[in-house]
């Protein structure tokens, strides 16, 4: 099972797989993928060519060729490993934001380093799962992602919050910049994020609408010039534009 934590708000258009405000999808998710074993990306193929709302539209043997193919295919989705020959998936996952804005990356991997979990999630990656999930867990991740939320496996999420704890601890250390203002009802909507929330869970608590939840979240991206919750949530943290209790 992966740890969601809520839709994303990337700037740009809506992506083709994304559902539609009426709630049924109107294109099928196109994914891009992405690792250098080329039996375990036709394996991935087989298993989401029996979904009906996922279709393969390319693949790619390492992050230099993964830039060109979502350049050219401009997917909704791509599933990239971290760890490939010529060019990484970290190093490639700023580089496909660049061609393919509107395009969400998920890190599938068996690396369970703290460092490359952080490092993929400042490039931009929205999810981050682990070889060992299920092949129903692999196609639930992608649904979600496209659908605006963000995917990683639960041993990494401790991680991050590990990794929250030592950069306040590392920002003790240095002067801090200031940092965009954000709004006493942005910084509430930012704490519940970082807990975990979805936006349902976020209009509850805050007896606001979903779409005020949105907005807000949107906004907050905006003044922080992130492209995803995860990063805010990390930007926030070393900041201290928040005091989040990690435990």
């Amino acid at each position: 099972m992966v740890d969601t934590f809520g839709p994303t708000m990337p700037h740009g258009r809506r992506g083709e797989g994304e559902t539609a405000p009426g709630g049924e999808r109107q294109e099928p998710i196109r994914v891009l993928v992405v690792d250098d074993h080329e039996l375990f990306r036709r394996g991935l193929e087989i298993v989401l060519a029996q979904e009906e709302d996922i279709q393969v539209v390319g693949e790619a043997g390492d992050g230099a060729e993964a830039v060109e193919k979502a350049a050219d295919l401009l997917p909704d989705i791509v599933l990239m490993d971290v760890r490939m020959p010529r060019r990484g998936g970290i190093e490639a996952c700023t580089s496909i934001k660049e061609v393919a804005p509107s395009a969400r990356i998920i890190m599938l991997t068996i690396s369970d380093e703290e460092a490359d979990l952080y490092d993929a999630i400042k490039a931009g990656a929205t999810g981050y799962l682990l070889k060992e999930i299920s092949t129903d867990e692999v196609t639930a991740a992608i649904r979600a992602v496209a659908d605006g939320q963000s995917q990683i496996s639960p041993s990494m999420a401790a991680k991050l919050l590990t990794e929250f704890k030592s950069m306040i601890q590392r920002t003790d250390e240095r002067p801090l910049v200031p940092a965009p203002k954000l709004t006493d009802r942005e910084l509430e909507v930012l704490k519940l994020v970082a807990t975990g929330r979805n936006n349902r869970d976020i209009a509850k608590e805050l007896f606001i609408s979903e779409n005020t939840v949105k907005n807000h979240v949107r906004n907050i991206l905006e003044k922080l010039q992130l492209h995803s919750r995860m990063e805010a949530v990390v930007y926030a943290m070393r900041e201290k534009i928040l005091d989040l209790e990690t435990g």
